[in-house]
């Protein structure tokens, strides 16, 4: 099977020494007002209809740094303060072509060094400014033989250290075709339920650490702004976010990995949850449930191994529709979990909404015609689909 070769990002915690944590706080600090300076720059040209780019920006670094004000700006490598450039001209690129909103000001702490400014010998990787390597832990190994061709190193707001190497990983292999077709329907009660029945638990990673997190934020709350006991009890409310969170993405990795390997063709609703969680009393779960999240995963893996996503449009009615006969009830309000159809069916509501998304789906991928709303009002979007990429003959 011929390898695709991605470009795939193997991120590592790491422990710096006092001078290593003091020299990546000083980069972090420039490289946030870089960026913000230019941005500012950008904005100001932008207000007098004027447009800058990369070049210019360059420019104002190089004037910068000889200013008394920003002389500081000459003490850390040079390196990630132009990537924070680079980075500022792809985010205005990509609002131009309307894939992005209009950049915001930077504030996390963050900083890309590409191969000029780090070097990686013998499994050691060194950063500019620096004389020792980092104290990185190596919880997997990179692929045989390859050399990281941008090195990012950040900090968490749990005050974990993390540093991302971005490589060519040529082990990532187009999986074997097969004709196994799924459709997903997302839940709360249960997190996933797939069209072939089975329903996939919902670990509510949120609810398990609420009462911690609840003791910690009020804590915290009780702490006088700007003390160092207020600093300890806000890093101590992150660690607990961050272990969620880390809880969180660890089940996801592994749910969408095995849909990816168990099925050729695999079906989504295009969800909005923007607009979702702006329901009071479901927020909380849609959050701690992280659709959008899965959705991400899900697709970026199906790329990289050869399968396909059909995300069809939210407005399909899959839960009012048998999945038998075909006839569209006239409501299904929510507390409704199983239902009977004119037709004598008995469904079990997620499982019938599964089974219509994958029969939307596979719709899709035969004809390519989108997947409209069975309703009177107008509207609604077609269904959209995500390829795999061509194998070479």
């Amino acid at each position: 099977m011929k390898a695709t070769h991605v470009k795939r990002a193997f991120k590592y915690r790491f422990y710096p020494t006092e001078a290593q944590a003091a020299e990546l706080a000083r980069t972090f600090g420039c490289v946030r007002r870089v960026y913000n300076l230019a941005l500012a720059a950008r904005s100001e040209a932008w207000a007098r209809q004027e447009r800058v780019n990369y070049n210019q920006t360059s420019a104002m670094l190089t004037t910068w740094k000889k200013t008394e004000e920003l002389a500081f700006l000459n003490y850390v490598s040079s390196v990630p303060l132009q990537q924070a450039l680079r980075h500022l001209q792809t985010a205005f690129t990509n609002f131009f072509a309307n894939r992005a909103k209009y950049p915001r000001f930077k504030s996390r702490k963050s900083a890309e060094y590409t191969t000029s400014a780090f070097r990686f010998r013998d499994g050691k990787l060194t950063l500019a400014k620096m004389n020792e390597p980092l104290n990185i832990v190596w919880s997997r190994l990179l692929p045989e033989g390859v050399t990281p061709s941008t090195v990012t190193v950040s900090q968490d707001a749990a005050g974990r250290w993390f540093v991302s190497l971005l490589c060519e990983d040529a082990s990532v292999k187009l999986l074997p075709p097969r004709g196994e077709a799924v459709g997903v329907d997302a839940g709360l009660d249960h997190l996933l339920i797939l069209s072939t029945g089975e329903k996939v638990s919902n670990p509510r990673h949120e609810r398990r650490d609420r009462a911690r997190l609840a003791h910690l934020q009020r804590e915290l709350s009780r702490k006088q702004k700007g003390s160092n006991n207020r600093s300890k009890a806000r890093r101590k409310v992150a660690r607990v976010h961050a272990r969620i969170a880390d809880r969180r993405r660890d089940n996801l990795h592994k749910l969408t990995t095995r849909l990816v390997r168990e099925n050729q063709t695999i079906v989504i609703e295009d969800l909005s949850v923007r607009n979702m969680v702006k329901n009071d009393k479901l927020a909380r779960a849609i959050s701690d449930a992280a659709w959008r999240e899965f959705r991400s995963l899900l697709e970026y893996k199906a790329q990289w191994y050869g399968r396909t996503v059909i995300a069809i449009d939210r407005w399909f009615p899959s839960s009012r529709l048998c999945s038998a006969c075909g006839s569209l009830q006239d409501r299904m309000p929510l507390h409704v979990r199983t239902w009977t159809c004119d037709c004598g069916t008995t469904h079990d509501r997620d499982v019938n909404a599964a089974r219509n998304i994958l029969a939307a789906g596979l719709a899709v991928s035969a004809c390519g015609a989108g997947v409209r709303p069975q309703r009177r009002t107008p509207g609604g979007q077609s269904a959209t689909k995500q390829e795999p990429p061509r194998r070479e003959p």
